[in-house]
């Protein structure tokens, strides 16, 4: 591992940034938080994994948050974007080369003992590192992710199907032609996003930096997923999980949100099959909770950890399973009303 004196994360934090030699690459990682802090609380460290595939850590930097209680928390880019090294190799990016480098960081950084949050597709990669029973595991967090992309396709076609007609025709005309980098689709794109991904208009500084470098370099998030979050044409478009979430064991906290691409009906399926899931859902908010209401996300989210940390995180015998169908499941905790960080877009008014 190797040390680096720049700055490429919000300089408030006062992080400690590295790089991490893995499968010939390096691997860009950022500790916030002091290991004295983290001696005298005995808190176990939080490692994010962030989404796209391909989308960067900046996006989850609200999480540094977290670390207010001693509690260190680790950023770190995946390979293929972001501070990381970014060969031009589309064979390269694979879900079991990502569950690698997982490993890899743990390793790295001696995190024995770990919190994991995984959001979106971080939170695919997660159930994924959860259903091989990883050592050293405290708890996980799934924050707004997709079991079984099929269903995301047909979740977000319906939301889809939802938007103005005139944005319809553009998106179709442009997927027809696959001229997804054109002005007018990308433009048509953002519609659908303001209603689904982020409710917050304009979206946080932090949020718009990920995205801007998303942009700059897609070939993770075009290989794996495809040209939008509703258009999967990518390796991953016939991925599922939900038949394996049943060897998850430990506790797992779900959090999504209302209006969320990762809709209720999918979070639901999820919290029925993973024996010691928890679920909270966040009313105001579509994809990123944690940007658009992270006063109440960054409480619930502390609260289980810190539960997890005392034993008293959900196990198998208190877990609270759904007794049918629809979004009154048992599993099913309310963040309440909520309001949003910013302002809410006209679709949402």
């Amino acid at each position: 591992m190797t040390e680096q004196h720049f700055v490429t994360i919000d300089p408030a934090f006062e992080a400690t940034e590295s790089f991490i030699d893995f499968d010939g690459g390096r691997t860009w990682v950022a500790v916030v938080g002091s290991e004295a802090d983290a001696q005298r609380t005995g808190d176990a460290p939080l490692l994010l994994l962030h989404g796209g595939p391909g989308a960067c850590h900046d996006y989850l930097e609200s999480m540094a948050a977290l670390s207010a209680t001693g509690r260190r928390v680790i950023f770190y880019d995946q390979q293929g974007c972001g501070n990381s090294d970014q060969p031009d190799d589309p064979a390269r990016w694979t879900i079991d080369f990502y569950l690698r480098e997982i490993d890899a960081v743990r390793a790295a950084l001696g995190l024995d003992r770990v919190h994991i949050l995984g959001q979106s597709w971080g939170g695919m990669l997660l159930m994924e590192y959860l259903v091989r029973r990883p050592e050293g595991l405290v708890s996980a967090v799934v924050a707004s992710s997709p079991a079984s992309m099929p269903l995301w396709m047909s979740e977000t076609a319906k939301q889809r199907a939802a938007l103005p007609p005139e944005v319809i025709e553009v998106l179709d005309r442009h997927e027809a032609a696959g001229t997804w980098d054109d002005p007018e689709y990308e433009a048509a794109v953002q519609v659908f996003y303001d209603r689904h991904l982020c409710r917050v208009i304009p979206a946080p500084e932090f949020d718009q930096r990920s995205f801007a470098k998303l942009a700059r370099n897609p070939q993770v998030y075009r290989t794996m997923n495809g040209p939008t979050e509703f258009h999967v044409v990518g390796t991953l478009q016939d991925w599922e999980i939900l038949s394996r979430l049943d060897a998850v064991d430990g506790p797992v906290l779900l959090t999504s949100g209302r209006h969320d691409e990762a809709t209720p009906m999918q979070m639901e399926l999820i919290a029925d099959r993973i024996p010691q899931a928890e679920w909270v859902l966040f009313e105001q908010s579509g994809h990123l909770s944690h940007a658009e209401e992270p006063d109440r996300y960054m409480a619930a989210v502390a609260d289980f950890l810190a539960r997890c940390e005392g034993g008293r995180g959900t196990t198998r015998a208190t877990a609270r399973r759904s007794v049918g169908p629809g979004v009154g499941a048992a599993a099913l905790r309310s963040a309440g009303a909520g309001s949003l960080t910013g302002r809410p877009g006209p679709a949402h008014l």
